[in-house]
């Protein structure tokens, strides 16, 4: 069944899906199918596996685990792509594996830049992906990233939206956030994005916070700011593993409660591949659904 993703938006179910990604090299890849194993019963609409650590066409791993998410598991899935550091013949050979695999859709991302190595100027941007991804021959459902509270790149928010805007022209037929801990800002942006005539489904991105060295490392990367409340959070529980994981949870619970009760579009739940973390939230989310 060839299902792309913003098929399963406007029918009347917030949509309620999770991102997990490869093991590291020195893990073995069976590690991941233990994590699928589990999440399956928690009946996501979709799996999204983010691009191989190593980025090169010698991993193979985050086409082999889509593939198998939608043959083995019976989820729909959908790979993470990045071309900032690839060339059009690497983005080929990348895309014929997908096809192969039966993978439907794709979440085309530029990607970091790796310290060191020189970018190879095919693809400067997610929009240049997609733009390239449309004008072959493939049928993929291609998705794209959007940031709340700007691209870490971005000189502001205005042009990060009609950046945005780029990537929709382009052909995403679906967006998901990246993520962020204050509701308001969600709101605010997605408000941006509707006056600027995007108005494909956007889901909200939630990151479950369950230790301090994770957050310092995650707003490094991306520049989620963090509310009073959430910091109060992290200061008391920080000390006690058991204590911050519950509070983590219950946060990105109240995070998803709030954004149901707005009417959000879809809920994608970074899982960091923790089925604990997940079962526990999509429990308590459940009947909301």
């Amino acid at each position: 069944m060839n299902l792309k993703l913003a098929e399963l938006f406007g029918k009347g179910k917030t949509v309620f899906s999770f991102e997990v990604f490869p093991p590291k090299r020195d893990v073995p890849i069976e590690t991941i199918y233990e994590t699928l194993d589990e999440l399956q019963y928690l009946k996501p609409d979709f799996i999204s596996v983010t691009y191989g650590a190593s980025g090169s066409l010698a991993d193979n791993s985050t086409c082999e685990i889509a593939s198998a998410i939608k043959a083995d598991y019976g989820i729909e899935s959908a790979a993470h792509l990045t071309c900032v550091n690839s060339t059009r013949h690497e983005i080929d050979v990348m895309l014929e594996r997908l096809q192969d695999g039966g993978v439907e859709n794709i979440m085309a991302l530029r990607g970091d830049y790796v310290p060191g190595i020189e970018p190879k100027h095919d693809f400067e941007h997610a929009s240049d992906l997609i733009t390239y991804i449309k004008s072959k021959h493939y049928d993929f459902g291609i998705s794209a990233a959007c940031y709340p509270e700007g691209h870490p790149d971005s000189t502001d928010q205005v042009s990060d939206v009609l950046n945005l805007k780029k990537k929709v022209d382009a052909g995403a037929e679906h967006l998901v956030s990246q993520l962020f801990f204050d509701n308001q800002i969600f709101y605010d942006f997605v408000d941006k994005a509707k006056i600027a005539g995007i108005n494909t489904p956007i889901e909200a991105g939630i990151m479950p916070v369950t230790n301090s060295k994770q957050i310092e490392r995650m707003v490094s990367l991306c520049g989620a700011s963090l509310p009073a409340k959430f910091t109060k959070m992290m200061q008391r529980y920080e000390n006690k593993p058991e204590a911050m994981r519950d509070a983590g949870i219950a946060y990105a619970t109240n995070q998803i409660v709030d954004l149901l009760s707005h009417n959000v579009d879809g809920i994608h739940l970074y899982t960091m591949n923790n089925p604990y973390i997940a079962k526990r939230i999509s429990e308590n989310v459940k009947s909301l659904l």
